[in-house]
């Protein structure tokens, strides 16, 4: 039977104009969105001042601090790239379930102890002695306190020294007061270093994992446990997204 509603025709009708009306809206839309300005005059720019600043160290102060200057551009050009945060790596797991920043630490973990055991144990065979062996630090309770103080700090900040400080130079507000209550806390802490060390630090024992294991062995158990590590951190992830292992 030929529709004989009289609405039916008038009803169709708005719908399409309505339809016309949307798609013009967003094309007007698309239309009104501003276009990005071209930040490469600017890069190049930030880049010659780089180069310029670092000839001017290397010729009226040092070489040293030209190397400096230049590794700590790199180093942050870097971070602010890759969004690299040890906070991220602790932080995603809980609260998204995302892994990826822990396992790229954790591989940096993995790369940085090969290439420091290099160093010692090439040292060690070839002069006797072991450099950094200052920086093996004793563990106390003031360790347990310490990280347990900075670990709810860093994720109430946003970040940790080396985030804070990439986002300082992005321009983020948060972070430069970050920054700032990081170097009062650092002096606090410096003010009480004397009771903590006395009291805490000074008997701990210090723990050089080749004293324990050997040379060879310290690096193949270090190296083992941050695979397991990656490897529970992947495992971790794949069963918070609901991610099976056909997908």
């Amino acid at each position: 039977m030929p529709d004989t509603n009289p609405t039916s025709g008038a009803t169709a009708a708005p719908a399409a104009g309505s339809t016309s009306s949307i798609r013009r809206s967003s094309a007007a839309g698309g239309r009104a969105r501003k276009k990005k300005k071209n930040q490469l005059p600017i890069g190049v720019l930030v880049f010659v001042l780089i180069v310029v600043v670092a000839v001017l160290l290397n010729t009226f102060l040092s070489s040293s601090l030209a190397l400096f200057w230049v590794f700590g551009c790199c180093f942050g050009f870097i971070l602010q790239k890759s969004r690299f945060c040890f906070t991220a790596s602790l932080r995603d797991p809980c609260i998204t379930g995302s892994t990826s920043v822990t396992r790229a630490v954790l591989i940096a973990f993995a790369i940085t102890s090969i290439g420091f055991w290099a160093i010692k144990y090439g040292s060690f065979l070839t002069t006797g002695s072991i450099p950094g062996q200052s920086y093996v630090m004793p563990i106390s309770l003031a360790t347990v306190v310490g990280g347990v103080m900075f670990g709810i700090g860093m994720v109430i900040a946003g970040g940790c020294a080396s985030g804070t400080l990439m986002r300082v130079g992005e321009g983020f507000g948060m972070q430069m007061l970050s920054l700032l209550f990081f170097v009062i806390g650092s002096l606090i802490g410096a003010s009480h270093m004397g009771w903590w060390t006395v009291n805490f630090i000074a008997g701990a024992p210090r723990i050089f994992l080749p004293d324990v294991f050997g040379w060879f062995g310290s690096i193949v158990v270090q190296l083992l446990l941050i695979a397991a590590l990656y490897f529970a951190a992947e495992k971790y992830e794949k069963k918070r997204m609901g991610i099976t292992g056909d997908e």
